[in-house]
């Protein structure tokens, strides 16, 4: 699919066939038949490293992935909550499924509130329901890092087009993605903080490979550093400031959605926990396991999680729902600086959270949880979730929270 075609056929009228979506009553079930799915492949999917094309298939063939596109593109129009739910439900059968779902409907969100007033980009929203089109991101730079709010490549445009050029340290799933939303300095000459975000289409993107990915865990989301060359219309520049996309956008549904995943994983481990506490409770009869009071402590930090992540989800489904893209800075500071805090202690809070109770789980089943291939394996939730800090450093979120609790007036 090239970029002028593409454009094409995102412009013309609706005279194409309807396309079914996943009812919004039936999410759930259709989330559940993709983990059983995902859960069939996940330990080969970890063991190499290889992209979960069998439950991207079956997201896909239930049509989860325009799950979150608006009902005017054709969409299912999930809200952060539905889809946060989604998240939480692969996790507890394949975390790097999960997580490659989180980040593309991210991406999704990104485009639907900041350029969804757009037409190039609402045909590329009608798109991604037609054909279930997967979206990746690429923000870290070479030389600068996962420093999200800076950029050292640049657009350049001419006659209607542009170029853009940029060493990406990791860009996961970006050889199997439709399409990349590219952070990039707006023009050659522009601050490395004034930045913008490109939707660059697989067929104008050339995605030469530079390093493997062999990493602890989360080895299915196949984050390759990449040097990236892609063209286009200049339509596909979302014009809003690359800053205010982060903050209004990115970073909230990063936080959030990501929370759901690291709960799923915690989810699972938990179940596994009260499985072998049970079989053990069998073995001898009249007795409680030793474990108990861990497993009771571990149950005990994963309600807190589901119950933080609950309310999490609810706010920021709430300020992506009632305020505007373009509109946010309208907000009282107040309001503004105590949603940044609440979504940073989020990640903060079930990041470190879901690794304690995970390791509070492979003490309770010991060498059964230890040893891959048993109904108590717990290896792979314990590298996934050692991802959970890094992702969006916690020390940088610390600082930044900080930053913001100086900057609010006590109540």
């Amino acid at each position: 699919m090239n970029g002028p075609v593409l454009h094409e056929t995102m412009t013309r009228g609706d005279t194409r066939a309807p396309v079914m979506v996943v009812p919004a009553s039936d999410w759930r079930a259709a989330a559940q038949r993709v983990a059983a799915v995902a859960a069939q492949f996940a330990d080969a999917v970890d063991r190499e490293a290889r992209f979960p094309a069998e439950a991207v298939a079956a997201l896909r063939d239930e049509r989860l992935l325009s799950a979150m596109v608006p009902a005017a593109c054709g969409g299912a129009g999930l809200g952060v909550v539905e889809i946060g739910a989604i998240c939480e439900i692969l996790a507890q059968a394949c975390a790097s499924t999960a997580m490659i779902y989180a980040m593309h409907q991210i991406e999704i969100a990104c485009i639907d509130k900041h350029g969804g007033a757009l037409e190039w980009q609402r045909g590329l929203l009608r798109q991604v329901v037609e054909r279930e089109l997967l979206l990746a991101s690429a923000t870290s730079e070479e030389n600068i890092g996962g420093s999200l709010r800076t950029s050292s490549c640049a657009v350049e445009i001419e006659g209607g087009r542009f170029r853009l050029e940029k060493l990406a340290p990791t860009i996961s799933y970006g050889a199997y993605a439709d399409g990349i939303l590219v952070t990039a300095r707006r023009t050659p000459e522009s601050a490395p903080g004034d930045q913008v975000l490109v939707v660059v289409l697989k067929d104008d993107t050339q995605l030469e490979k530079r390093g493997a990915w062999d990493s602890m865990g989360m080895r299915g989301t196949c984050s390759e550093g990449f040097r990236l060359i892609a063209t286009g219309l200049v339509q596909q520049i979302i014009p809003t400031p690359f800053a205010d996309i982060a903050d209004q956008t990115m970073l909230p549904l990063s936080h959030t959605l990501w929370a759901a995943v690291w709960t799923g994983v915690a989810s699972d481990a938990v179940n596994r926990a009260s499985a072998f506490f049970r079989a053990q409770a069998r073995a001898k009869p009249g007795s409680i396991p030793a474990a108990g009071p861990r497993l009771a402590e571990a149950v005990a930090l994963l309600h807190m999680m589901q119950a933080r992540l609950t309310t999490g989800l609810a706010t920021a489904q709430r300020v992506h729902q009632e305020v505007d893209g373009d509109c946010q800075a309208d907000m009282p500071l107040a309001a503004i600086l105590g949603f940044a805090t609440d979504m940073n202690t989020l990640k903060l809070s079930i990041s470190t959270t879901a690794l304690q109770v995970v390791q509070e789980v492979l003490l309770i089943c010991g060498m059964a949880g230890y040893k891959n291939g048993t109904p108590y394996s717990v290896g792979r939730h314990l590298r996934d979730l050692h991802s959970a800090p890094l992702m969006i450093s916690n020390d940088r979120i610390v600082q930044n929270t900080a930053n913001l609790l100086l900057a609010q007036r006590p109540v």
